[in-house]
């Protein structure tokens, strides 16, 4: 098991940039592909980006492609998400989760996600 913490969410002007931190104590983490989800107000939670656990291999929403870079470094144990030019339609709440299955290829679906972190919140203001 892993237990992925967020941060680095807050306020942030539209064409602003920041950036997010999702952090695991256990050393185990750096092998697991990792995902972010988000959840807006009164929606579903939805897929923003997927990374392998090397880092080789990413899967982006189009919605967030070309403005949003997920990245990671193992020897920290961390996968980031840059996020660039957010829009006011980019306010959520950000999660951070491991996908369990033991498999290379990245997944958009959240039920290919095992392990969730509590979110961080993120609001893009004008």
């Amino acid at each position: 098991q892993v237990h992925p913490v967020e941060s680095g969410g807050g306020l942030v002007q539209v064409g602003g940039s920041l950036r997010l931190t999702c952090a695991a104590s256990e050393l185990t983490f750096s092998r697991y592909n990792a995902g972010w989800f988000r959840q807006a107000p009164g929606k579903e939670r939805e897929f923003v980006v997927a990374i392998d656990w090397s880092g080789g291999s990413t899967m982006y929403d189009g919605s967030v492609k070309g403005r949003f870079t997920v990245s990671r470094d193992n020897a920290k144990n961390t996968v980031y998400l840059q996020m660039n030019n957010p829009r006011a339609e980019d306010t959520a709440v950000y999660y951070c989760a491991a996908d369990g299955r033991g498999l290379g290829i990245v997944s958009a679906r959240s039920l290919d996600y095992d392990y969730w972190g509590q979110g961080t919140q993120v609001t893009v203001i004008s």
